[in-house]
This record gives C-alpha cells, sequence and structure tokens, in this order.
C-alpha cells in the first residue's frame, strides 16, 4: 500500500527518483567514462525507443537490432537530427528465432566494437497462440528466450570489454510487475514452449518472470567468475506502448479510460532502465529487481534460486540442441 501511494503521489525513493522521474531527469548528472557502446532491443517504438534516444543523447553509441529497418532507420534519423554527433548502427533481427539472432551476433561481433551495455527490452504480447519458426509460443520465444540466446552469445564480449576497460559491463532485463500473477505450477518449461490452453495475458506474465529469473541465474554465475559484468531486471511501469494497446482488447473501454491516467508517460517508463544502465549508484549491483529507479522486491518465486537455474539450464539445453552448439553444462 505504502508503494502504491507512494508511484500515485510521485515520491521519490532512496535513489532521489520516483515514478514521475523521466530518463532525461535521471541521466543529467551521468558522467560517462568514455564512449560506451549499447545494445538495446525494441529501439524502434516506445520506451525502447526513448532508451535509445537518450543515451545516444548521453553521448553512447546505440545498436539499434531490428526486424523492420525501415523504421529502425528513421529512428537513427529522429536520434540524430537531435544529437547530430550521435552514433547509432543498424543491423536486422528477429528476436523469435534463433538463427536470426546468431546472424545479427556474428555480424556485430564482425564489427570489432566494444560491448558495455545490453538492454534487452521489446516485449511481444500474442492475442492468440502463435508459434515462432523454431516452433515456440511466439511471447515465450520473443520475450525470453530470444533474449536469453542474444545473452549467452554476446557475454563474453561484455565480459572481455569490461577486463580491457575497466568499465563495468551492464546487463538490463525489461520485465514487469504482472510477474507476480504467474503460480508455481504454472510454470513448466515444456508447457510454455507449447501451451495447451493458450491465455495471451498468462504467456506475457510467464515470459516476464522468466526475464528476472534469468537476471538471477546470470548474476550468480557472472559473480562465481568475477566477472566485471553486472544484470538486473527492471519493471517500467504501465506505460502507454504497443504492449498496452494489445492489451486493451481485453479490457473494457471504461476501465481502460481510468487506467490510462494512472499510466506513465514513455520517458517516464523508459527512466528506470536508463538508470539501472548508466547512474553511478548502480555501480556493482546485480541480481536486483527496480521498479521507478529504486531497487524493490519481486514475487517469491521470482527470488526462488532453484528455479532460477533450473530455467537457465533447461534454456540452454534447448537452445544448444536447436542451434547444435556443443553439449551446455548443467
Amino acid at each position: 500500500m505504502k508503494e502504491t501511494l507512494r508511484y500515485l503521489a510521485g515520491l521519490a525513493g532512496p535513489s532521489g527518483y520516483g515514478s514521475n522521474s523521466t530518463a532525461e531527469q535521471v541521466t543529467e548528472d551521468c558522467s560517462l567514462p568514455s564512449q560506451l557502446t549499447a545494445i538495446i532491443t525494441g529501439a524502434t517504438s516506445g520506451i525502447g525507443a526513448e532508451t535509445a534516444r537518450v543515451m545516444a543523447k548521453r553521448g553512447v553509441r546505440v545498436i539499434i537490432p531490428a526486424r523492420d529497418l525501415k523504421k529502425a532507420g528513421e529512428m537513427k534519423e529522429k536520434i540524430q537530427k537531435e544529437s547530430p554527433k550521435a552514433e547509432v548502427i543498424v543491423l536486422e533481427i528477429d528476436l523469435s528465432s534463433f538463427a536470426s539472432i546468431k546472424r545479427f551476433c556474428s555480424e556485430f561481433l564482425s564489427l570489432g566494437l566494444p560491448l558495455h551495455i545490453l538492454i534487452n527490452n521489446a516485449g511481444k504480447f500474442s492475442h492468440k497462440l502463435e508459434f515462432s519458426e523454431d516452433k515456440i509460443e511466439m511471447s515465450f520465444a520473443t520475450n525470453y528466450l530470444g533474449h536469453f540466446l542474444l545473452t549467452e552469445l554476446l557475454i563474453e564480449k561484455m565480459v572481455e570489454t569490461a577486463a580491457q576497460t575497466g568499465i563495468q559491463g551492464r546487463i538490463i532485463n525489461v520485465s514487469s510487475v504482472i510477474h507476480s500473477w504467474v503460480k508455481r505450477d504454472g510454470f513448466r518449461f515444456n508447457q510454455m514452449l507449447n501451451p495447451k490452453n493458450y491465455n495471451g495475458t498468462r504467456a506475457y506474465a510467464q515470459s516476464k518472470l522468466a526475464n528476472i529469473l534469468h537476471a538471477k541465474e546470470l548474476a550468480r554465475q557472472l559473480k562465481a567468475r568475477n566477472a566485471r559484468v553486472t544484470i538486473n531486471a527492471v519493471h517500467p511501469g504501465i506505460v502507454k506502448t504497443g504492449i498496452i494497446r494489445d492489451h486493451k482488447g481485453f479490457i473494457t473501454d471504461s476501465l481502460f479510460f481510468i487506467a490510462s491516467k494512472l499510466l506513465k508517460s514513455t520517458s517516464q517508463g523508459a527512466s528506470t532502465t536508463c538508470y539501472v544502465g548508466l547512474s553511478r549508484k548502480t555501480e556493482g549491483v546485480s541480481g536486483k529487481y527496480y521498479a521507478d529507479c529504486n531497487e524493490c522486491s519481486c514475487s517469491s518465486m521470482a527470488n526462488d534460486e532453484s528455479e532460477a537455474h533450473n530455467l537457465w539450464r533447461q534454456s540452454r539445453a534447448l537452445i544448444h540442441r536447436r542451434l547444435r552448439l556443443p553439449a551446455a553444462a548443467a
């Protein structure tokens, strides 16, 4: 109740920021040690686009992976019109396709650039049961497994960059408070790959819980190997984005009207991602969950270390089988 009142009032938390803070406000005092390179998925619209715009404005080299190259090109033009010195690179990717993600990573790595920040932001909500080309339910394939593979293929570059530059790498998984809706008996790996009784909201919530569990397990692994790379999950708030428009089908018009008054602006929605990605206050922090630019609690299931490890093990085994990579470790 206290958190809800703080959200509605826009009161600042321990970080000095709150639900009303914008991405530009939380990055105003960020002094970057040198030019950083960030990959931001879902950066052609919504909070991903705002994250890319603000980071480019702060001097970050931005890589935009996109399925729609025309839309990504327009976003690049928009960013460079505001920030003429901004370096923006557009590369093709389909996050629901393992093969496409592998091609993107090969193309990015061939550029010889460092990688300091990876923001797994893109989100998909499917009303109807759809499957990816890898025959996996579309929300789970795009929101979770696609980002899991992307991180898997880029993590060594991030560890290498951190070691060579002395600048800590940061990975941010964009999740949602809706992850708390998932019950333990409703989180079964094979059922999420190919659900028998499909519900779009449930599938979306499952993928968002998986994003947090991924952050928890990878944070543990990175700490164990003393890698200078952190990973955290964030809840951006309920924002007026394409995801919300997709959800409108199951909310009555009157309820949506009331809810819309509580929605964040896109800039407010991007603030937590930008804060965790650039602030000195979050340096060294890993395996945590943030909302409104402050660390907060997630569901008990999202904190389950055994659940996190099992999900990571099953995800890695599946991807290695599909891509015919060397056998995954347990």
